[in-house]
């Protein structure tokens, strides 16, 4: 094989892993719909899901508070008496080397010895000044003079590393012509960013500049502009850096930066750098200070580097500190976060910001009409199937599976076939059991002529429908009590277990969900799960009963069942006017009126249901009185097992007291 032919292969780095699983969204799903049932916009509720996360994910709010750890953990860990200490650590040295030659130089004449003496002795205690003081001396010792000259290299390199990060590593042990090189730099660097002040650059002034000094910018910039946004950013940090310093600190500083290389030319250059970075980019935090006050003493360069890691990190909490929707999770910035907590962090980011966009995308969430959004038809099957799942386990640990022998008793044939399922009751779809196995010999490469072997994914079974067509009404409270004693929530989910229930399994039965607060009203499913609470006195089932009645009547040919959930005595009625009545305690008139209609409803022969939740002992007097004078039941859930009340309740009074599996209808 050729070598232009040759492939290599490595780790991708593109982005995201394009082979990796798509995010699953039945927590997110999950957590959504909930807040969107406790009173949430389906906005509001998929930004908490954002910043709380899940059992498994870290949502914003952690990333958030890691953000905030790493930040104190910078500033309690560190001070800024680094290259001061260093300088005096050298400065000592320096001098108590030059003391011994001194000690040791027999043939040096006394004057001259002793006054060089004084001098060591009566160094100024400002280290700044005592370095100052010693540019001059004629140094006795080499090795004193070969350390007092590494201050000069090490400030060179320090005041250097705060505008080019890695400077200090690499001028260690440099020549003059590696410092000369450096000048150089500054000089040409000073000119471009003067064109591109003026406008008068070029994208060839940018490329030749990076072709000559390109090996000191590890930002790897691709224009003038990308350039002086990395210089700016730092050169603003090295101005914060020495603002946190204290002024005896600031002043030591500035004196020793004079004796850099010894070259006031360096300090000009740079000087003039940073007065052009500030004048190109006024925005960025030039004046800022931060609070120090660990043990861990940093240089000129390293200490630049944490204040950029801070005003990092304070973008970065800037940015998750925003109400993320659709057109702001792209806007965190992921390589920020993996260089300040890690890669782990990215990740978890990158997935919030896949489930955002999936929730979008998968059409779970829709835009309505006002530009809103909303819980999509797809997000509401998908979460009714969920809970009509919990509710057939709990129901499957009380009630009875149906008998073969009476399978296909409750209905006739659909026409239409499902896969068989453990647990399966209905007969077999012979054809169709029969060709998936045939199918599935030939794809095997088997050869029917000598029989097939069925196998337990060959088998359907045949769909049916209830003989007995239902008309259903699931009457709810929405009394301010509901909400108020935790009940609104299982209320939601109860209605959309049994609407899931009836439009997936019992397609010829008909639903209505009908509310009753202080008014009743008729609601299709999207609209009561993202009913907020109301604060409003009344529960008036007079007028919710009224409704029942009308959906009966429409549905004359169909068995009425009636299914009424509450928590409270009737409190308001209907005037003739359409007015709302409300008194507490129950008035005798919305008693009268309540009555009357339940009368309406027990003429119609509808099999009716109370579910009382709570202990309230008018109550439970009242639906046993309103049950028995219809000769309806009354059921007295936990709050959390009321959906999966509700649904027996609908499957006894469809099935009419005959056994019936869960397996039937709770996929």
């Amino acid at each position: 094989m050729s070598l232009h032919n040759r492939s290599r292969y490595g780790r991708y780095a593109g982005g995201p892993d394009p082979m990796a699983p798509p995010v699953d969204l039945t927590e997110a799903l999950d957590a959504v719909a909930e807040d969107v049932m406790a009173g949430y916009s389906p906005r509001r509720a998929l930004q908490e899901f954002l910043r709380r996360g899940g059992p498994d994910q870290q949502g914003l709010d952690d990333l958030a508070g890691r953000i905030q750890q790493r930040r104190k953990d910078l500033l309690g860990k560190h001070n800024l008496d680094g290259t001061l200490n260093e300088v005096k650590k050298l400065l000592n040295e320096a001098v108590l080397e030059e003391r011994k030659q001194l000690a040791r130089d027999a043939l040096m004449d006394n004057t001259d010895r002793a006054f060089r003496e004084m001098q060591m002795q009566n160094l100024p205690k400002s280290t700044a000044a005592a370095v100052k003081e010693l540019s001059t001396y004629d140094w006795q010792s080499s090795t004193a003079k070969q350390t007092y000259d590494h201050i000069k290299d090490l400030l060179g390199r320090e005041v250097l590393d705060q505008r080019f990060a890695g400077m200090k590593q690499a001028l260690e042990s440099a020549t003059e012509e590696d410092r000369a090189a450096i000048s150089e730099m500054l000089g040409d660097l000073n000119t471009l960013l003067d064109k591109y002040r003026r406008r008068v650059d070029t994208q060839e002034d940018f490329a030749q500049f990076m072709a000559k000094h390109g090996q000191h910018f590890p930002e790897n910039p691709q224009t003038v502009a990308e350039l002086v946004d990395a210089l700016a950013k730092r050169a603003a940090a090295a101005q914060r850096l020495m603002a946190s310093m204290s002024p005896e600190q600031r002043e030591e500083l500035m004196q020793l930066s004079a004796q850099a290389f010894g070259s006031p030319d360096l300090m000009a250059q740079l000087g003039q750098l940073d007065e052009t970075l500030q004048a190109l980019r006024p925005g960025e935090d030039w004046d800022g200070s931060e609070q120090f006050e660990g043990q861990e003493g940093m240089g000129l360069g390293d200490g630049t580097g944490v204040l950029q890691d801070l005003a990092e990190l304070d973008d970065l909490a800037a940015q998750l500190e925003q109400d993320f929707d659709s057109t702001h999770m792209d806007d965190l910035d992921l390589k920020a976060l993996a260089r300040q907590l890690g890669d782990d962090a990215a990740v978890s980011a990158r997935t919030l910001a896949a489930i955002e966009k999936a929730m979008h995308d998968g059409g779970y969430l829709t835009r309505g009409d006002d530009g809103t959004l909303q819980l999509s038809p797809q997000a509401m099957r998908r979460l009714g199937r969920s809970l009509l799942r919990d509710a057939a386990k709990q129901l499957s640990g009380r009630q009875g599976r149906r008998e073969t022998r009476e399978s296909g008793a409750a209905g006739e044939p659909t026409g239409s076939s499902r896969p068989w399922e453990f647990g399966d009751a209905a007969p077999w779809d012979v054809t169709r059991t029969i060709t998936n196995a045939i199918s599935r010999t030939i794809a095997d490469g088997g050869d029917t002529s000598h029989g097939i072997r069925l196998a337990v994914d060959d088998i359907e079974v045949t769909e049916t429908e209830a003989r007995t067509q239902a008309a259903v009404v699931l009457l709810v409270d929405v009394s301010y009590s509901m909400a108020a004693e935790g009940r609104w929530v299982p209320m939601k989910r109860t209605a959309l277990a049994l609407h899931h229930l009836i439009s997936t399994r019992f397609r010829g039965d008909r639903l209505a969900l009908i509310t009753f607060g202080r008014y009743a009203q008729s609601m299709d499913i999207g609209q009561l799960t993202s009913m907020p609470a109301v604060r409003e006195q009344g529960t008036n089932l007079h007028h919710g009963l009224m409704l029942a009645s009308r959906f009966f009547r429409k549905h004359s040919s169909m068995q009425p069942v009636l299914l009424v959930v509450t928590d409270g005595e009737p409190t308001a009625h209907l005037l003739p006017d359409g007015e709302s009545v409300f008194s507490w305690p129950p008035h005798p008139q919305t008693i009268r009126r309540t009555v009357d209609e339940l009368d309406k409803v027990g003429r119609a022969h509808a099999q009716s249901t109370f579910f009382r939740l709570g202990d309230d002992p008018g109550l439970e007097r009242f639906v046993e009185r309103m049950a028995k004078r219809i000769d309806g039941r009354v059921v007295s859930p936990e709050t959390d097992d009321l959906g999966a009340a509700v649904v027996g309740e609908y499957l006894r009074a469809h099935f009419r007291g005959r056994p019936y599996g869960d397996s039937d209808w709770a996929q």
